[in-house]
């Protein structure tokens, strides 16, 4: 008897407590000789389809480093992150991520090593932390539609143009507006939540996505994609990299930065505290800012003048350009208690459709 429940405990206990799945990354490559003498582990939320030119130009210019690149989901990234700066853990040599606040939360928290060059002394203080969180991208928040279904008159060229064009009952638009899902994308709650901070028409913005059934989903290659198929007829608040490389293939998607004003995204660069090989990735950071790296980056549209994304938008109004700082203040919006109200006011707004159990990161 006391040998069956002997045999019975172990699966009793797995019964009672089950494994949680750790977070794993999305996909791997490698860049750089396979025998090459130092080796860098990059994690970010970059698609490799876009980081992979730029990190093929870094290794060609220093062949002794091979970069072993690890795409991940935003949230994913932040929580592993952030545990093994917690226990002291080895970690990567490399984070860059679109949720900046994440970054400046990791950074606050003590996780992040100091990197000082020429090249990181010579950037604008908003893209220069502490010398601890480095800004390498600019990427405008964009709308994208699609011009087969949406009228030229009807295009929107600002939010008080897209709340007019989901107010009306019954609207052809309803149930094909897609956005973010915030609590899927780290990358969408902040856009979110900063929107929430800048915008006076942020509350009519979320009633009229409320009464269109505006769809949230994760992320902005499956959004933009829905764009293109017809899926969805409009986007809203995506990354204009993304959305540019895409209508590059897709001549019935048209980007639009806001008029009323334009969020400009930064991408956070940091070497974590424990990072195994500091030296190598603080190369890497260094290219990165470099005109080299901005060159690299630029033609996959990850670094470009934001008034440059549509011309007949924006123009060169510089005016409407509102960047995402590198700062503290993006610590409010991860406040536990506003977190948790925010997140509460969007699933009230938003439907939400069945996906897979894996998503492209941003």
């Amino acid at each position: 008897m006391m040998a069956g429940w002997r045999m019975l405990l172990p699966l009793i206990s797995c019964l009672a407590a089950p494994a949680l799945a750790q977070p794993v990354p999305e996909a791997t490559q490698d860049y750089g000789r396979s025998d090459a003498p130092f080796a860098i582990l990059v994690r970010s939320t970059t698609d490799i389809a876009l980081f992979g030119p730029v990190l093929d130009g870094f290794v060609a210019a220093n062949p002794d480093i091979r970069v072993d690149y690890e795409q991940w989901g935003s949230n994913d990234l932040y929580a592993v992150s952030l545990a093994e700066c917690r226990s002291g853990a080895e970690t990567a040599d490399l984070l860059i991520s679109s949720a900046v606040d994440h970054q400046v939360k990791l950074v606050n928290d003590g996780c992040a090593r100091s990197h000082s060059s020429p090249l990181t002394e010579a950037l604008p203080a908003e893209a220069n932390w502490r010398d601890e969180l480095f800004g390498i991208t600019q990427e405008p928040a964009v709308m994208v539609y699609n011009s087969d279904l949406v009228p030229a008159q009807e295009a929107p060229r600002t939010r008080f143009d897209l709340i007019d064009l989901l107010r009306p009952e019954g609207s052809r638009y309803e149930g094909k507006v897609a956005t973010y899902d915030i609590e899927e994308s780290g990358l969408g709650y902040l856009f979110a939540f900063v929107d929430a901070q800048q915008a006076t028409t942020f509350g009519s913005l979320i009633e009229a996505f409320a009464r269109s059934r505006a769809v949230s989903t994760c992320c902005s290659a499956e959004i933009i994609d829905g764009v293109a198929s017809g899926q969805y007829v409009l986007a809203y608040n995506v990354l204009g990299s993304y959305a540019l490389d895409r209508a590059e293939q897709a001549d019935n998607l048209v980007v639009v930065a806001p008029q009323d004003y334009t969020l400009v995204l930064s991408r956070g660069a940091m070497i974590p505290r424990n990072a195994p090989n500091p030296v190598s990735a603080g190369l890497l950071l260094d290219f990165l800012v470099s005109d080299q790296g901005r060159r690299a980056m630029a033609a996959e549209h990850l670094y470009g003048d934001a008034t440059a994304v549509a011309p007949d938008s924006l123009g060169q109004n510089e005016a409407v350009l509102r960047p995402i700082p590198l700062s503290p203040v993006l610590l409010v919006g991860l406040d536990r208690q506003k977190r948790a109200h925010f997140l509460a006011l969007w699933r009230d707004t938003f439907a939400r459709p069945q996906r897979g159990a894996t998503t492209p990161s941003e």
